[in-house]
């Protein structure tokens, strides 16, 4: 399976793979806009979106607007690689490779 991708049982799980999906479809995103569009709370969000940090997975910047700190998420390039691999595998497995 290693020429049609790397099944990631790190992105696999359902939040991480929405996660995952979203950022690789955009530059970046903020952390409210994604836990309004998985509709899950902050505290569901921040566990999730650790996990893909500490794999080098995700990127967070911190940017102050209006006076308040926000968190802005995108893929990293190892992350977008491996989330690639990941539906390659996935698709492999349903024969649509």
């Amino acid at each position: 399976m290693a020429e049609t991708g790397k099944f990631d049982p790190l992105i696999h799980a359902p939040n991480r793979l929405q996660i995952c999906a979203l950022l690789d479809a955009t530059a970046e995103i903020e952390f409210k806009v994604l836990r309004d569009k998985l509709s899950v709370s902050d505290s569901v969000l921040s566990k999730q979106l650790k996990c893909l940090e500490e794999a080098k997975y995700l990127i967070v910047h911190k940017r102050s607007e209006m006076g308040r700190q926000r968190s802005w998420l995108s893929l990293s390039s190892k992350g977008r690689q491996a989330f690639h691999a990941h539906v390659a595998a996935l698709k492999a497995i349903l024969g649509q490779a």
